[in-house]
């Protein structure tokens, strides 16, 4: 079955809404979910039976019940959304769906829950945004932003963004995902960041460039992470590699698999532009005989 979310339709999925058309039939779980709250599993399963019902249900508890509820609810989806990018699938899709466009982008739900869980929650939508593939919301995510008591020294919407993107980016360990996120990185492209924002997300993507510890990047992470490097900052991309270059000569264990992609590289840059050529050829044989 599909959900609509180019993804199958999942068993939570179906209870979240059977929990907001029925919500009476949820009172026994939630109780239950009461008495195991010290459990570290249970926020999961809050947030995956109840994310629906949290917003849509009108709720009479008191503020200590709901800013404990709001608050499993963001701490179940950070350790929910981690599970995927350990698997390296989107099983969570929905759940990430639902948060950013029904709740994010819609004031009256999102005014459900404290201003404190409101910002941990848009920190946690961006620090999954490109992940399920919703870069393209980026710009009216950064609008919906609620205003955040240390915006003085850190900075705005943009600036608090990156600086949260940055940090998921170094926590990464599963290449499949780090590399997605690194060509996704383009949509940072015309940002206004703080200098310090803007240092810290350069020092990120420089930390992967380079072989050995501690991030021990694997070549195609280099060299993603240099392509984004060289985007996102054009200005002194030559004296970058040429630094880059130097260092690597430091390490002569290393020069033997360079060679040998640099090499490999020419040979198929050399194949596909004769490729390319003889294709055109054969396309337009009539244009190239009229000369």
């Amino acid at each position: 079955m599909e959900n609509g979310m180019d993804g199958p339709l999942c068993f939570y999925d179906v209870l979240a809404d059977y929990y907001v058309q029925v919500p009476e039939s949820g009172k026994p779980i939630l109780d239950l979910i009461v008495k195991l709250w010290s459990q570290s599993f249970t926020c999961h399963i809050f947030t995956l039976l109840f994310h629906k019902w949290l917003f849509e249900i009108e709720i009479d508890n008191s503020d200590e019940v709901h800013l404990r509820n709001s608050a499993a609810l963001v701490q179940g989806a950070t350790n929910i959304f981690w599970l995927d990018i350990q698997a390296n699938t989107c099983r969570f899709k929905s759940l990430f769906h639902y948060l950013l466009e029904e709740v994010a982008f819609q004031p009256v739900r999102l005014n459900k829950i404290p201003i404190q869980v409101q910002r941990d929650l848009f920190l946690l939508l961006s620090r999954f945004l490109i992940l399920y593939d919703s870069d393209d919301k980026l710009e009216r995510f950064l609008k919906q932003f609620p205003p955040f008591p240390n915006a003085i020294l850190v900075g705005g919407p943009a600036d608090l963004f990156v600086i949260e993107l940055t940090d998921q980016i170094q926590k990464l360990k599963v290449e499949p995902v780090l590399l997605h996120y690194l060509s996704h990185l383009t949509v940072l492209q015309g940002m206004e960041l703080r200098m310090t924002t803007s240092t810290r997300l350069k020092t990120c993507l420089y930390s992967f460039t380079s072989p050995g510890g501690p991030m021990y990047p694997t070549r195609a992470v280099r060299h993603a992470a240099w392509d984004a490097l060289d985007f996102l900052f054009p200005v002194g991309r030559y004296p970058r590699h040429l630094i880059s270059l130097f260092f690597r000569l430091l390490y002569p264990w290393y020069w033997p698999s360079s060679c040998w992609n640099f090499v490999i590289s020419c040979i198929r840059a050399v194949f596909f532009s004769l490729f390319r050529l003889v294709f055109s050829r054969l396309e337009n044989p009539k244009q190239h005989k009229s000369y």
